[in-house]
């Protein structure tokens, strides 16, 4: 078996610290919406289970059980943690382009 050749490929980014910076913040703020819309989510499968959601199908109250609740509220549980944990870290993220705006302050 032969090794397959692999083209030098030398790709020349060059942009401006500045757009840097804005860069990051645009994926800080993609990032956010993202997890409002999982938590979005979560709510109206809340309100699913519940009938409240104000629109698409209810399930009847034989169908809703204590156990389901439960399992429900467990996996939403579950997703606001790790929404929390990637909020965390956005802030972060954050931080740290305040700290390089802090730095060479080029905006």
């Amino acid at each position: 078996m032969s090794f397959p050749n692999i083209p030098n490929i030398t790709p020349t980014i060059s942009i401006t610290p500045a757009q840097t910076i804005q860069l990051l913040l645009t994926s800080i703020a993609l990032e956010e919406l993202a997890l409002a819309h999982i938590i979005n989510a979560e709510a109206e499968k809340i309100q699913l289970v519940l009938g409240t959601l104000s629109h698409g199908t209810t399930l009847s109250p034989s169908g809703v059980s204590l156990s389901n609740l439960l399992a429900i509220d467990s996996s939403v549980q579950r997703t606001l943690r790790d929404v929390i944990k990637k909020e965390m870290l956005l802030e972060f993220k954050f931080e740290n382009v305040l700290d390089l705006i802090s730095i060479s302050p080029l905006l």
